[in-house]
């Protein structure tokens, strides 16, 4: 590894998937500030956020938190290559 952070990016499945389901990429919301306020789930992984390991975490904290049907997925945070 370089001295460059690692980033990662959060994917999420539904559990006992069917081919048809695709997974969806996190999308972080963050104030003018930088600060965290939640997280979104999007399709276009080309339009995911990427993030360090500590943001990662915290997202999917936040949506297991907040994010009524998060039980029903599968969360995995990949590192970017």
């Amino acid at each position: 590894m370089t001295d460059k952070e690692q980033l990662y990016f959060i994917e999420q499945r539904k559990t006992g998937q069917q081919e048809k389901d695709l997974p969806v990429y996190a999308k972080l919301m963050k104030s003018k500030e930088g600060v965290f306020e939640g997280v979104s789930f999007i399709r276009s992984k080309d339009k995911a956020s990427t993030m360090s390991l500590a943001e990662a975490q915290q997202a999917v904290a936040w949506a297991k938190a907040k994010k009524p049907l998060a039980r029903m997925y599968e969360t995995k945070i990949i590192p970017v290559e």
